[in-house]
Protein backbone atom coordinates (compact mmCIF):
# COMPACT_ATOMS: atom_id res chain seq x y z
CA UNK A 1 0.00 0.00 0.00
CA UNK A 2 1.18 3.50 -0.79
CA UNK A 3 1.95 6.11 1.87
CA UNK A 4 -1.25 8.16 2.20
CA UNK A 5 -0.69 10.32 5.27
CA UNK A 6 -0.25 13.38 3.04
CA UNK A 7 -3.45 12.89 1.03
CA UNK A 8 -5.30 16.03 1.93
CA UNK A 9 -6.01 19.25 0.08
CA UNK A 10 -7.17 20.26 -3.36
CA UNK A 11 -7.29 17.61 -6.09
CA UNK A 12 -7.36 19.28 -9.51
CA UNK A 13 -8.50 17.36 -12.59
CA UNK A 14 -7.60 18.41 -16.13
CA UNK A 15 -10.23 18.81 -18.83
CA UNK A 16 -9.49 19.37 -22.55
CA UNK A 17 -12.42 21.81 -22.75
CA UNK A 18 -10.27 24.33 -20.90
CA UNK A 19 -6.82 23.44 -22.26
CA UNK A 20 -6.96 22.76 -25.97
CA UNK A 21 -3.28 22.04 -26.58
CA UNK A 22 -0.04 21.21 -24.78
CA UNK A 23 0.83 24.86 -24.21
CA UNK A 24 -2.49 25.71 -22.57
CA UNK A 25 -2.39 22.51 -20.54
CA UNK A 26 1.05 23.26 -19.11
CA UNK A 27 0.31 26.95 -18.53
CA UNK A 28 -2.90 26.26 -16.62
CA UNK A 29 -1.41 23.43 -14.60
CA UNK A 30 1.70 25.43 -13.71
CA UNK A 31 -0.49 28.30 -12.53
CA UNK A 32 -2.36 25.88 -10.26
CA UNK A 33 0.94 24.52 -8.97
CA UNK A 34 2.10 28.03 -8.18
CA UNK A 35 -1.07 28.40 -6.11
CA UNK A 36 -0.03 25.44 -3.97
CA UNK A 37 -1.62 22.48 -5.77
CA UNK A 38 -0.09 19.18 -4.67
CA UNK A 39 -2.37 16.61 -6.33
CA UNK A 40 -3.32 16.56 -10.02
CA UNK A 41 -5.25 14.05 -12.10
CA UNK A 42 -4.68 13.92 -15.85
CA UNK A 43 -8.02 13.18 -17.49
CA UNK A 44 -8.67 13.45 -21.22
CA UNK A 45 -11.25 11.07 -22.64
CA UNK A 46 -10.69 12.51 -26.14
CA UNK A 47 -6.94 11.90 -26.40
CA UNK A 48 -5.43 9.19 -28.58
CA UNK A 49 -2.64 7.07 -27.14
CA UNK A 50 0.15 9.23 -28.55
CA UNK A 51 -1.28 12.50 -27.24
CA UNK A 52 -2.08 10.99 -23.86
CA UNK A 53 1.45 9.66 -23.38
CA UNK A 54 3.05 12.91 -24.51
CA UNK A 55 0.91 15.05 -22.23
CA UNK A 56 1.17 12.69 -19.27
CA UNK A 57 4.97 12.73 -19.48
CA UNK A 58 5.03 16.52 -19.73
CA UNK A 59 2.77 16.76 -16.70
CA UNK A 60 4.82 14.26 -14.72
CA UNK A 61 7.96 16.35 -15.22
CA UNK A 62 6.15 19.58 -14.36
CA UNK A 63 4.31 18.22 -11.34
CA UNK A 64 7.35 16.56 -9.85
CA UNK A 65 9.33 19.79 -10.16
CA UNK A 66 6.73 21.29 -7.78
CA UNK A 67 6.53 18.23 -5.49
CA UNK A 68 3.01 17.57 -6.78
CA UNK A 69 1.65 14.07 -7.27
CA UNK A 70 0.29 13.11 -10.69
CA UNK A 71 -2.55 10.61 -10.96
CA UNK A 72 -3.70 9.22 -14.31
CA UNK A 73 -7.39 8.69 -14.96
CA UNK A 74 -8.47 5.13 -15.78
CA UNK A 75 -5.24 3.90 -17.42
CA UNK A 76 -2.68 2.02 -15.34
CA UNK A 77 -0.50 1.33 -18.37
CA UNK A 78 -0.30 5.06 -19.10
CA UNK A 79 0.52 5.73 -15.46
CA UNK A 80 3.46 3.34 -15.66
CA UNK A 81 4.71 4.63 -19.02
CA UNK A 82 4.55 8.27 -17.96
CA UNK A 83 6.15 7.74 -14.53
CA UNK A 84 3.06 9.11 -12.83
CA UNK A 85 2.46 8.50 -9.14
CA UNK A 86 -0.69 6.44 -9.50
CA UNK A 87 -4.00 5.83 -11.20
CA UNK A 88 -7.64 6.60 -10.47
CA UNK A 89 -10.07 3.92 -11.62
CA UNK A 90 -13.78 4.38 -12.12
CA UNK A 91 -16.21 1.54 -11.64
CA UNK A 92 -15.74 -0.77 -14.62
CA UNK A 93 -12.54 0.98 -15.73
CA UNK A 94 -10.01 -1.51 -14.48
CA UNK A 95 -9.03 -3.81 -11.67
CA UNK A 96 -7.32 -2.37 -8.59
CA UNK A 97 -5.42 -5.58 -7.94
CA UNK A 98 -4.06 -5.61 -11.49
CA UNK A 99 -3.09 -1.95 -11.19
CA UNK A 100 -1.21 -2.73 -7.98
CA UNK A 101 0.67 -5.57 -9.66
CA UNK A 102 1.54 -3.32 -12.59
CA UNK A 103 2.50 -0.17 -10.68
CA UNK A 104 3.92 -1.56 -7.45
CA UNK A 105 3.39 -0.98 -3.77
CA UNK A 106 4.32 2.70 -3.82
CA UNK A 107 1.71 3.73 -6.40
CA UNK A 108 -1.41 5.58 -5.30
CA UNK A 109 -4.63 3.86 -6.32
CA UNK A 110 -7.98 5.60 -6.16
CA UNK A 111 -11.45 4.25 -6.81
CA UNK A 112 -14.71 5.98 -7.67
CA UNK A 113 -17.43 4.86 -5.25
CA UNK A 114 -20.25 7.21 -6.32
CA UNK A 115 -22.56 7.29 -3.29
CA UNK A 116 -22.08 3.67 -2.22
CA UNK A 117 -20.50 2.42 0.99
CA UNK A 118 -20.63 -1.10 -0.45
CA UNK A 119 -18.40 0.01 -3.32
CA UNK A 120 -16.13 1.72 -0.81
CA UNK A 121 -15.78 -1.47 1.25
CA UNK A 122 -14.95 -3.42 -1.91
CA UNK A 123 -12.40 -0.81 -2.98
CA UNK A 124 -10.67 -1.03 0.39
CA UNK A 125 -10.60 -4.81 0.16
CA UNK A 126 -9.11 -4.58 -3.35
CA UNK A 127 -6.30 -2.31 -2.20
CA UNK A 128 -7.42 1.26 -2.87
CA UNK A 129 -5.41 4.01 -1.19
CA UNK A 130 -8.22 6.55 -1.34
CA UNK A 131 -11.93 6.68 -2.14
CA UNK A 132 -13.87 9.17 -4.26
CA UNK A 133 -17.50 10.04 -3.57
CA UNK A 134 -19.77 12.23 -5.68
CA UNK A 135 -21.18 14.06 -7.40
CA UNK A 136 -21.84 16.27 -4.39
CA UNK A 137 -23.59 19.08 -6.29
CA UNK A 138 -24.70 19.90 -9.84
CA UNK A 139 -21.73 19.10 -12.07
CA UNK A 140 -20.94 20.28 -15.57
CA UNK A 141 -18.39 17.49 -15.98
CA UNK A 142 -20.69 14.60 -14.95
CA UNK A 143 -24.26 15.94 -14.87
CA UNK A 144 -25.87 12.48 -14.82
CA UNK A 145 -23.78 10.99 -12.02
CA UNK A 146 -25.71 9.93 -8.89
CA UNK A 147 -25.80 12.45 -6.06
CA UNK A 148 -23.79 11.60 -2.94
CA UNK A 149 -25.10 12.94 0.35
CA UNK A 150 -22.39 14.73 2.31
CA UNK A 151 -23.04 12.39 5.22
CA UNK A 152 -21.21 9.65 3.31
CA UNK A 153 -17.83 11.04 4.39
CA UNK A 154 -18.42 10.43 8.08
CA UNK A 155 -20.06 7.08 7.28
CA UNK A 156 -16.91 6.04 5.41
CA UNK A 157 -14.56 7.06 8.22
CA UNK A 158 -14.31 3.54 9.76
CA UNK A 159 -12.72 2.37 6.51
CA UNK A 160 -9.64 4.35 7.45
CA UNK A 161 -8.93 5.70 3.97
CA UNK A 162 -8.71 9.31 2.79
CA UNK A 163 -11.80 10.40 0.86
CA UNK A 164 -12.09 12.84 -2.01
CA UNK A 165 -15.29 14.74 -2.76
CA UNK A 166 -16.12 15.47 -6.38
CA UNK A 167 -18.83 17.11 -8.41
CA UNK A 168 -19.82 20.76 -8.64
CA UNK A 169 -17.75 21.91 -5.67
CA UNK A 170 -17.02 25.61 -6.01
CA UNK A 171 -14.79 27.53 -3.58
CA UNK A 172 -17.99 28.81 -1.97
CA UNK A 173 -19.22 25.25 -1.34
CA UNK A 174 -15.87 23.67 -0.52
CA UNK A 175 -15.85 24.61 3.16
CA UNK A 176 -19.04 22.74 3.95
CA UNK A 177 -17.79 19.66 2.11
CA UNK A 178 -14.55 19.67 4.08
CA UNK A 179 -16.51 20.18 7.30
CA UNK A 180 -18.59 17.14 6.37
CA UNK A 181 -15.45 15.01 6.51
CA UNK A 182 -13.82 15.01 3.06
CA UNK A 183 -10.02 14.94 3.08
CA UNK A 184 -9.67 16.20 -0.48
CA UNK A 185 -11.79 18.43 -2.71
CA UNK A 186 -11.72 17.63 -6.42
CA UNK A 187 -12.23 20.46 -8.87
CA UNK A 188 -12.25 20.75 -12.65
CA UNK A 189 -14.07 23.89 -13.77
CA UNK A 190 -13.53 25.60 -10.43
CA UNK A 191 -9.81 25.72 -11.21
CA UNK A 192 -9.18 25.26 -14.92
CA UNK A 193 -12.14 27.21 -16.30
CA UNK A 194 -10.89 30.30 -14.47
CA UNK A 195 -8.48 32.92 -15.78
CA UNK A 196 -6.25 32.45 -12.72
CA UNK A 197 -5.91 28.84 -11.54
CA UNK A 198 -3.37 29.85 -8.88
CA UNK A 199 -5.89 32.17 -7.25
CA UNK A 200 -8.61 29.53 -7.49
CA UNK A 201 -6.44 26.94 -5.73
CA UNK A 202 -5.69 29.41 -2.95
CA UNK A 203 -9.39 30.18 -2.55
CA UNK A 204 -10.18 26.48 -2.17
CA UNK A 205 -7.39 26.06 0.36
CA UNK A 206 -8.55 29.02 2.42
CA UNK A 207 -12.08 27.63 2.56
CA UNK A 208 -11.01 24.13 3.59
CA UNK A 209 -7.72 24.24 5.49
CA UNK A 210 -9.05 24.08 9.09
CA UNK A 211 -11.29 21.10 8.36
CA UNK A 212 -8.65 19.28 6.31
CA UNK A 213 -6.26 19.18 9.27
CA UNK A 214 -8.94 17.74 11.54
CA UNK A 215 -10.14 15.19 9.00
CA UNK A 216 -6.66 13.85 8.29
CA UNK A 217 -5.99 13.48 12.01
CA UNK A 218 -9.18 11.42 12.31
CA UNK A 219 -8.04 8.98 9.62
CA UNK A 220 -4.55 8.59 11.07
CA UNK A 221 -5.90 7.75 14.53
CA UNK A 222 -8.87 5.61 13.56
CA UNK A 223 -8.39 2.14 15.15
CA UNK A 224 -9.66 0.51 11.96
CA UNK A 225 -7.30 2.49 9.74
CA UNK A 226 -4.77 0.74 7.57
CA UNK A 227 -1.11 1.64 7.99
CA UNK A 228 -0.54 5.14 6.66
Amino acid sequence: MAETAFLTGIYAITDPRFMADDTQLLEKVESALQGGLRLLQYRDKTADASKALRQARLLADLCHSYDCLLIINDDAELARASLADGVHLGQGDGCLRHARELLGTDALLGRTCHSSLDLAHQARQDGADYLAFGRCFVSGTKPLAPVADLGIFKQARPLGLPCVAIGGITPELAGQVATAGAHMIAAVEGIFATANPALAVRQYHEACAPSFSFNLNEVQHDPLSRTL
